[in-house]
Parts: structure tokens; C-alpha cells; sequence
């Protein structure tokens, strides 16, 4: 995944607009509106903690996993108190019920394909105490998507100059993204890197689907703040 180019992820992210510390004071918001008690959250596909960070500030006792070890190596310097593991969407387990788990940034999408996304859905729906709730941001619709549309981020820091561009290929609903990176950290010169990812291109329809098949109560929620689409499961008080 990111296994080159983790330590350089938030400062690309900076540079397109990304605020973590919104994004989790409006999903804060959103599930104290619902659940006023609600304490304990799981972030999964937790990247580089930013977002898990703020949700700890937000008073929330938390935990997060995440699948690339460069991104635990990362969110484990940036909350050294706190449990970060490695781990996968479709498989993590715990013993720990939790109020709220959370899935954001579209890391959902890599799962890749519509017959992982279901099992993926059920099993952190699985990790929800009774009453709890699973929030997934989403990756880009098939509609959304536009293969061969060249991208560019450039970062201009004193101590960082990079690039990276990227044209993007589909294969079905599944999106190829080849990054190409130009990056100067020091004397050392410019050095190249290539990274390539695979991610799921899911409509509105499969998500809902996958959200009722694991016994959750769904709704779409209208919130500027996640433009792809934000999606709310909220399991059933016996």
C-alpha cells in the first residue's frame, strides 16, 4: 500500500484541503445526536491516527487497527497511549464490544470487490455493543469514477518537494491507481517511487445491502463534510 511513501501521507492530504479535525468533530456531533452516552470507539483503517487523535480529544475512549503496518508504525507514534494495531476490515476480531466503529477516507473500497464488501460490513458490525454504531465513509461511486483523467498533488515545503501524479485505469469496478512520486528530502536528490492501489468501486445500493444483510438499521447522511457519501448502520437494542 503506502509502504514508501506513509511518512510523507498526511503532508499530500494537507496539501489537497483534508481536515481531519472537522471530520471528526461533525462524526462526533452526529453520533452524540444519536447516543449521548456513547464512549468507546474503533477506528478501522485507522491510516496515520488523525482522525482517531481527534476523536480521543473528543472524549472517547479508542482503539484503531489498520492493515498497512507503515500506517500503525505512524498512528502509534502520533497516540502512543493508545492500542493500535494491525489488522483487516473483513477479519479483525476482539473481545471488546464498542459503542461506535468507524471506517473513513474510503478505506472500505479495499476490499475490493462486492463479494468481500458484505463479509467486511458483517464483521465490523460484529464489534458494535447492542445499540452501537458503524459509520463508513465511501469511496467513489462507479459513475463517479472517470478512468484516464490525469491528477496531480504537489507539496512545496523547506524540507519536502513532491510530486505525485497519477492517471487511473478501471478493470470492472475495481479502480487501478498507479502514484508516481518525485520527491526531494535533502542532499541526497530527487528520488522516484511508484506505488500502485486497487480499491472497490461500490454503488450506493451494494453498501445499503451490506448494512441490512449484517442486521444493521441503515440511513445515508447528508453531510458536506464527506462528499463520497457517509453511511450510518446502527444495530438493533435487544
Amino acid at each position: 500500500m503506502f509502504a514508501k511513501t506513509a511518512a510523507f501521507y498526511d503532508r499530500v492530504y494537507a496539501a489537497l484541503g483534508k481536515d481531519y479535525d472537522r471530520e471528526a468533530d461533525v462524526l462526533a456531533a452526529l453520533i452524540r445526536e444519536r447516543a449521548p452516552r456513547a464512549a468507546t470507539l474503533l477506528d478501522a483503517g485507522c491510516g496515520t491516527g488523525a482522525h482517531v487523535a481527534r476523536f480521543e480529544r473528543d472524549g472517547f475512549a479508542c482503539r484503531g487497527f489498520d492493515l498497512d503496518p507503515n500506517m500503525v508504525k505512524l498512528a502509534r507514534a502520533r497516540c502512543p497511549e493508545m492500542e493500535i494495531e494491525p489488522g483487516d476490515v473483513a477479519t479483525y476480531a476482539s473481545t471488546e464490544r464498542f459503542d461506535v466503529v468507524t471506517c473513513l477516507f474510503g478505506a472500505i473500497a479495499y476490499v475490493r470487490t462486492p463479494e468481500r464488501l458484505a463479509p467486511a460490513i458483517a464483521n465490523l458490525a460484529a464489534l458494535l455493543a447492542p445499540g452501537g454504531q458503524l459509520l463508513v465513509e465511501a469511496f467513489l461511486a462507479p459513475a463517479d469514477f472517470v478512468a484516464g483523467r490525469p491528477h496531480a498533488v504537489f507539496v512545496d515545503e523547506p524540507d519536502l518537494k513532491l510530486a505525485r501524479m497519477n492517471v487511473s485505469k478501471r478493470l470492472g469496478a475495481i479502480a487501478i491507481i498507479d502514484f508516481h512520486y518525485m520527491l526531494a528530502t535533502g542532499p541526497g536528490g530527487v528520488e522516484r517511487e511508484f506505488e500502485r492501489h486497487e480499491v472497490g468501486l461500490f454503488e450506493v445500493a451494494q453498501y445499503r445491502a451490506a448494512f441490512e444483510a449484517a442486521g444493521l438499521e441503515w440511513e445515508a447522511l447528508a453531510e458536506p463534510a464527506f462528499p463520497r457519501g457517509l453511511f450510518r448502520g446502527c444495530k438493533p437494542t435487544p
